[in-house]
C-alpha cells in the first residue's frame, strides 16, 4: 500500500489559502528561506560568515522578521482565494514597504539598544515604528485570519486608553508615540519571548518537519503502521493513530495532518465497515493527539521552553505520560467499538510488506534516534535538528527510494517559507497583544485579580483556565491562545493556586488544542469531514466522543504532577497505573465494550446505568485525592470499588450467560 501522488501546486495552495506563485515569484519565498536557514545556522554555531548581521542578538531578530515577514503580502491575497500566480500591483507596493520597514529597524538594531530607542526615538524611528505596527497587524491578518488579527488589533491600542478603562482591567496610559516605539523596539513586544523562540528553537525543527515529508518520511510511516496494525480489528482505525501520531509530532499542525494521513486511513477505514463521521471523527482525534506527541511537538511547546526558562527536552519528557494516556484511550475506544460491531481488519495481500517498507525507509527511524540522542543526552536542542537534517538529507541521497531532484529541492524551500512567514506573522501579532499587557502593568495585576474573581479557590481557577484556553483556542490559533494565557492566567494558577509552573502550561496548551475536535468549531474535525465526504457537525460530536479521555487528562497532571515525570520512580509508576485503569474504564465505557470483559450492553435496561457508573469509577480512580480536590484518596477509591466492581461483575455474569447460550 502506497500513498497518494504528490498532489500538484494548484492544488495545494488552494488548500492552504496561498498563491499559486509562478515564475521570478516562486523563487522569492525559496531565497528567502535559504537566507533565513544559512543565517541561522551563522548565529547558532558562532560561524561568523554573516557577522555583520548575527554578532547583535537583536539585529538577528529583526532580520528573521524582515526575510518573512513581507512574503505574508506575497503568499496570502488580500481577500478571498485567488488563481493569480503573481500578487496584484497593491500587494507588490505592501510588499516593499514591509521589506523598507523592517530594513530600517535591521539596520538600526544597534542604534536601539545603544541609545535606548525603546523609550525616546527620534522622530523619524517614531513614523517607521507606526508603519512597522500598521505592517504586522495586516500580515497577521492574511496569515492568521481575521479574528485573531481583531483581538491583536484592539488590545495592541490598550495602552492608549488604559487610564478608562473599569477597574479590573485599568492600567497605566501611553501616548500613541510611546506605544508605538514600545512595540516596534521593545524585547517585550513584536520582539519579544514569542520571536525570540522562534528565531533560537523552532526553525530548525520546522525545517526538519518539512524534510522528513519531503523525503518520503509520511508514506513511511503510513506504510509502517499498515504494516504493522493494518490486519487486526478496527486496523484501518489503529493504522490512523499509530501514523497521525507521528506525523503531527512532525508538522506540528492539525489541519495539515488530516490532510496528509487521513486521505488514506479514512478510506480504508471506510472499506472495513466504519462509518464516514466516525472514520473522520478518529482521523480528527489522532492529528490533534499527534501534536501533543514529543519528541516534536508543535512550535508552541518551544515558545514554551522559554516562558518557563528550561530545555526544551524538559518539555518534551513532561509530554510523555499525557500522550500516551491520550493515545491509550483512543485505541481502547477503537478497539472496543470494532470487537462490539465485529470489525475485520484488511486482507494481509492488500497491506505493505513491513520487510519491504523497513528496508526502504529505516533510516527515518535512525533520524529520529539521532534527534533523540542530541536532545535528551547531549542537550542540545538548538542545533539537533540541523544535524538530524544532515543526516537525513545524505541517506536520502545515497539510497535510491526518495532521492531529491531540483523539483523536490524547490519544494522543500518553498514549503519552508510558507510555514515560516505563516508563523512569524502570528507570532509577530502576539507579540503586540504581549506588549500592550506589559507596557500598561496589567500582566502583573491579571493575576491577582483573577485569584480574587476566583475566590482563592484552585479548582475553580482551573475551570476558568480551562474555559478560558478552549474559548481562545477558538479564535485564535493554539499558538497565539497558548501565548495570551501564559502571560494572563498562569501566573494566576501558578502562585494563586500554589500549581507546579510545568503543568500549567502544559494544561494550557492542551485546553487551547481541544477545539480543534469540540463543536461548535472544531476545525480538525471538519476538515477530516470533508476528506471523508461527512456532515460536519456529526464529526465533530463523534470526535469529541472519542478524544473524551483528552478532556480530563490536563486536569490530572496539573492536579499531580507525578503524571509529568514530577515525582519518585515509585509514586509515577503507581499514579500513572491508577490513571491508565482510569483511562480504560472510561474509554471502554464511553463505547460500550471493556477489553477482557465484554459487551456492556447486553441488558437494555442496565446498560446506561452501569456504563455511567464505570465512568465515574474511571474518573475516581484517576484522579488524585487531597489538595484542590476535596475528597481524600481512601474516598476516591471507595468511590471507584463501590461502583465498578458490581458493574463489572454483572459485564462478566451477562457475558457468561450469553456465550454459555450460544453454545447451547
Amino acid at each position: 500500500m502506497t500513498t497518494n501522488a504528490p498532489v500538484e501546486e494548484r492544488d495545494k495552495a488552494e488548500v492552504s489559502g496561498i498563491r499559486p506563485l509562478a515564475g521570478a515569484w516562486a523563487w522569492l519565498p525559496r531565497l528567502a528561506a535559504l537566507a533565513l536557514t544559512l543565517i541561522t545556522l551563522d548565529y547558532l554555531l558562532n560561524l561568523g560568515f554573516l557577522s555583520v548581521i548575527t554578532s547583535v542578538e537583536s539585529q538577528f531578530f529583526y532580520t528573521v522578521v524582515a526575510l518573512m515577514l513581507p512574503l505574508a503580502y506575497v503568499l496570502w491575497p488580500a481577500w478571498g482565494a485567488t488563481e493569480r500566480t503573481s500578487p496584484p500591483w497593491y500587494d507588490v507596493i505592501l510588499f516593499l514597504v514591509a521589506v523598507g520597514t523592517c530594513g530600517f529597524f535591521v539596520y538600526h538594531a544597534t542604534a536601539i539598544v545603544d541609545y535606548g530607542w525603546e523609550y525616546a526615538a527620534p522622530g523619524y524611528a517614531t513614523v517607521m515604528s507606526f508603519v512597522f505596527w500598521a505592517v504586522v497587524l495586516e500580515a497577521t491578518r492574511r496569515a492568521g485570519g481575521l479574528p485573531i488579527a481583531i483581538i491583536v488589533g484592539l488590545a495592541s491600542i490598550y495602552p492608549i486608553f488604559a487610564d478608562m478603562m473599569p477597574g479590573p482591567i485599568q492600567g497605566f496610559p501611553s501616548s500613541w508615540s510611546q506605544t508605538a516605539i514600545y512595540h516596534a523596539m521593545s524585547r517585550e513586544s513584536i520582539m519579544g519571548i514569542p520571536l525570540q523562540a522562534f528565531a533560537n528553537l523552532v526553525i530548525g525543527f520546522l525545517l526538519f518537519g518539512v524534510a522528513l515529508q519531503k523525503t518520503g518520511g509520511g508514506k513511511f510511516f503510513i506504510n509502517l503502521a499498515f504494516a504493522l496494525l493494518g490486519h487486526v480489528r478496527g486496523g484501518p482505525a489503529k493504522v490512523s493513530i499509530f501514523s497521525s501520531g507521528l506525523m503531527g509530532s512532525m508538522s506540528g499542525s492539525v489541519i495539515t495532518n488530516v490532510l496528509t494521513t487521513g486521505v488514506l486511513s479514512i478510506p480504508a477505514m471506510r472499506r472495513v465497515g466504519i462509518g464516514k463521521s466516525y472514520a473522520a471523527g478518529v482521523e480528527a482525534c489522532a492529528s490533534t493527539g499527534g501534536v501533543l506527541m514529543p519528541p516534536v511537538m508543535g512550535a508552541t511547546a518551544f515558545i514554551m521552553a522559554s516562558f518557563l526558562n528550561i530545555p526544551y527536552s524538559e518539555i518534551a519528557l513532561a509530554a510523555v505520560v499525557p500522550s500516551v494516556l491520550y493515545f491509550a484511550g483512543l485505541f481502547i475506544q477503537i478497539d472496543a467499538y470494532a470487537a462490539r460491531h465485529d470489525l475485520r481488519g484488511l486482507p494481509q495481500e492488500d497491506l505493505p510488506s513491513l520487510k519491504q517498507t523497513l528496508k526502504e525507509g529505516w533510516y527515518f527511524i535512525f533520524v529520529f534516534v539521532l534527534l533523540i540522542w542530541m536532545l535528551f543526552v547531549l542537550r542540545r536542542e538548538a542545533i539537533a535538528p540541523f544535524y538530524a537534517i544532515a543526516l537525513l538529507l545524505i541517506i536520502n541521497q545515497v539510497l535510491p527510494y526518495q532521492r531529491w531532484g531540483w523539483a523536490e529541492v524547490k519544494d522543500f524551500f518553498f514549503a519552508s517559507a510558507k510555514l515560516f512567514s505563516e508563523l512569524i506573522s502570528i507570532l509577530c501579532g502576539v507579540g503586540l497583544l504581549i506588549g500592550a499587557l506589559s507596557v500598561t502593568g496589567l500582566s502583573g495585576t491579571i493575576a491577582n485579580d483573577l485569584i480574587y474573581l476566583a475566590g482563592g479557590s484552585t479548582l475553580v481557577l482551573l475551570l476558568m483556565g480551562a474555559a478560558t484556553s478552549f474559548v481562545l483556542g477558538i479564535g485564535m490559533t493554539v499558538t497565539a491562545a497558548y501565548i495570551f494565557l501564559a502571560v494572563a492566567l498562569a501566573p494566576a494558577l501558578i502562585n494563586g493556586g500554589g500549581l507546579n509552573a510545568l503543568s500549567v502550561h502544559l494544561f494550557i496548551l492542551y485546553w487551547g488544542m481541544l477545539s480543534y475536535i469540540t463543536p461548535p468549531v472544531a476545525l480538525g474535525a471538519f476538515a477530516a469531514a470533508t476528506v471523508a465526504g461527512a456532515r460536519p457537525m456529526a464529526t465533530g460530536f463523534q470526535a469529541m466522543r472519542l478524544g473524551s479521555v483528552i478532556y480530563f487528562i490536563p486536569f490530572l497532571f496539573v492536579l499531580n504532577p507525578a503524571l509529568i515525570l514530577q515525582g519518585s520512580p515509585v509514586e509515577i509508576a503507581i499514579i500513572f497505573t491508577e490513571a491508565m485503569i482510569g483511562v480504560l474504564l472510561i474509554a471502554g465505557s464511553m463505547q460500550g465494550y471493556l477489553p477482557g470483559i465484554g459487551n456492556l450492553c447486553l441488558n437494555r435496561v442496565l446498560e446506561w446505568p452501569i456504563r455511567l457508573g464505570l465512568i465515574v469509577a474511571g474518573l475516581a480512580l484517576a484522579i488524585p485525592g487531597g489538595g484542590p480536590v476535596p475528597l481524600a484518596q481512601t474516598q476516591l477509591w471507595s468511590i471507584a470499588a463501590v461502583l465498578g466492581l458490581p458493574a463489572l461483575a454483572f459485564v462478566v455474569w451477562s457475558n457468561r450467560g450469553r456465550r454459555a447460550g450460544a453454545a447451547a
